[in-house]
């Protein structure tokens, strides 16, 4: 059994009344609340080849479109991706993006207006800081 006192101080700023209130309560401990076994697993198991390596995320689809776009990607050209193709705002496209050109070690720089997000190929001096 635990017993545990607070005290709480709250001064009020418009006036000078100190209000001290001290406050006890009483926590009972119980054990084998949860009673297990040991001997047996409680979550199901399964082979690691069955196991999902990749994560499908909502932008997958475009961004995995715009990546093999950029692939074929002539020098000193830049993709037009339609906003209204996109399927979520233009910014968490951008972030998946980022996060999928990162991970492939590529170089790419991104540009939107009001109708279209454009995709190119950057060298890795000419990136902006």
């Amino acid at each position: 059994m635990v017993t545990e006192d607070y005290e709480y101080l709250a001064m009020r700023e418009a006036s000078s009344v100190v209000l001290l209130e001290s406050v006890s309560y009483t926590v009972a401990e119980r054990e084998g609340l949860m009673k297990l076994n040991p001997s047996t697993a409680h979550f199901k198991t399964l082979d690691l080849g069955d196991v999902p390596h990749s994560r499908a995320g909502k932008n997958k689809k475009v961004v995995t479109l715009i990546m093999r776009d950029l692939t074929k990607l002539k020098e000193g050209a830049a993709l037009r991706v339609p906003l209204a193709e996109l399927g979520n705002t233009k910014e968490n496209v951008r972030s998946a993006l980022n996060r999928a050109t990162r991970n492939a070690k590529l170089n790419v720089a991104t540009a939107t207006d009001d109708d279209f997000l454009y995709v190119w190929n950057v060298a890795k001096a000419e990136r902006p800081a």
